[in-house]
């Protein structure tokens, strides 16, 4: 049987998420999750949340949730789009805005799925190199494209980048969406949210994922003004109608109320960030100075794969990405404190031991 509509599936590369352990009494420090709870107002909203209500459709743009994280963020309702997670929100955003025909800019290393989105949507795109310790420069974004995309901070390095270099990158392309994907921005120190009053090209990103213990409740927004967000709702309605479910809007107004909860688990996993790179360097490892909630780093003398696979057998789970560049590189979720030791005392055994 012939089979053209599956050839573009076929021929992209999928995007690969973290491996999934199966067994029990595992440290899984490969997907960027946060190794403490939400905030014990979700626990409460969903332990008390009332199941006959299912029977109903959500409400479809998740009004309250936008009204929620606009007094949040100091904008208003219009200014906010809520989707299923930040590749829902994504995805839309390449379907609305980079619909130009001009190939789109993103880094070389970066988040994985911007161009397994582009194959499958038909997007042409750029990879632009990052320099040998892996930045970004804004001004190899000036010639003529037809939108950007990077994440701020950038994965899997963990690199972030200030005011100066998110208002360079605008001015160097006044007339395409830039699109900041900020999924891991609470980690760090730096927020571009405050430009959305002068740029009216800019769309942010920001998940519930990460910084608020909520991965698996898949709740994410864009922020911009308000013809960006009336595209992208448009969107939604055009590619994918189905809204946030109930649980998850009733889960998400709670965690935004709470912020000295949010901002408790930020302050402890900065912390332990700082003891496990700490550790690491003192291990011998190279390590960049990390604005999310996780590592990237790599030994000069033992191979990141053989570190991944011998951690591996004792229950614990990293990250490495077998690509070009960067596949010496590990990158470790930042867990608990507890985690935190366990996971540099099996490495420095690994080392002690290692020949590779």
């Amino acid at each position: 049987m012939n089979r053209p509509w599956s050839g573009c599936l076929y021929d992209a590369p999928p995007y690969v998420a973290g491996e999934q352990p199966k067994g029990e009494n595992t440290i899984k420090l490969n997907a960027n999750e946060n190794p403490y709870p939400p905030s014990p107002a979700v626990i409460e909203t969903i332990n008390s949340f009332d199941a006959a209500t299912v029977k109903k459709y959500p409400d479809a743009n998740a009004d309250k949730v936008r009204e929620v994280l606009a007094e949040h963020h100091g904008l208003k309702k219009e200014n906010i789009f809520v989707g299923n997670g930040s590749d829902d929100v994504l995805g839309l955003s390449f379907r609305a805005f980079f619909n130009s025909g001009k190939p789109i800019f993103f880094p070389d290393i970066t988040y994985s799925f911007y161009p397994v989105w582009c194959r499958l949507i038909g997007i042409p795109y750029k990879e632009i190199p990052t320099d040998e310790n892996f930045r970004i420069d804004p001004d190899d974004y000036k010639p003529e494209n037809g939108g950007v995309i990077l994440p701020n901070p950038n994965a899997p390095t963990s690199i972030g980048e200030g005011r100066d270099f998110v208002v360079r990158l605008l001015e160097n392309n006044p007339n395409v969406i830039v699109i900041i994907d900020e999924a891991y921005a609470d980690f760090g120190n730096y927020s571009a949210v405050e430009l959305l009053g002068e740029y009216e090209n800019l769309i942010i990103t920001q998940t519930m994922s990460k910084s608020r213990s909520m991965a698996g409740m898949r709740v994410a927004a864009a922020m911009g003004s308000e013809e960006l967000i009336s595209v992208l709702l448009a969107a939604k309605d055009s590619f994918n109608s189905y809204p946030v479910n109930r649980v998850s809007q009733a889960a998400a107004i709670a965690s935004v109320k709470d912020e000295g909860y949010f901002r408790e688990i930020i302050s402890k996993v900065k912390a332990t960030r700082g003891r496990l790179t700490d550790g690491l360097r003192a291990l011998g490892f190279s390590v960049f100075d990390s604005s999310t909630n996780f590592v990237f780093c790599t030994h000069p003398e033992v191979r990141a794969e053989h570190i991944m696979d011998e951690l591996k057998t004792k229950g614990i789970y990293i990250r490495r990405f077998a690509l070009p560049r960067i596949d010496n590189y590990l990158r470790i979720t930042v867990g608990t404190d507890e985690q935190t030791d366990i996971l540099l005392s099996e490495i420095k055994n690994i080392l002690g031991s290692s020949t590779v």
